[in-house]
């Protein structure tokens, strides 16, 4: 569900969070995203952005927002 996929990205961005620089820290969301997720996921969670981006932090929405989803 869009609500686990917010809840995971979250999760991520936290821990990328200690990263001292901003862009390090989206450039590795995104990164992790695009290896680990599913292509029905990485669609999923664009969709969810698109629509709002409801739960999602500043980080992994930035990093979302990044990612190149295939159609």
């Amino acid at each position: 569900s869009a609500e686990r996929l917010v809840q995971m990205a979250n999760d991520i961005g936290h821990f990328f969070a200690a990263e001292p620089k901003r862009a390090d820290a989206v450039a590795g969301i995104a990164s992790h995203i695009q290896r680990f997720w599913d292509p029905r996921m990485r669609r999923q969670i664009a969709a969810h952005l698109a629509a709002g981006g409801a739960g999602l932090d500043d980080l992994p929405r930035e990093a979302v927002s990044s990612l190149k989803v295939p159609a």
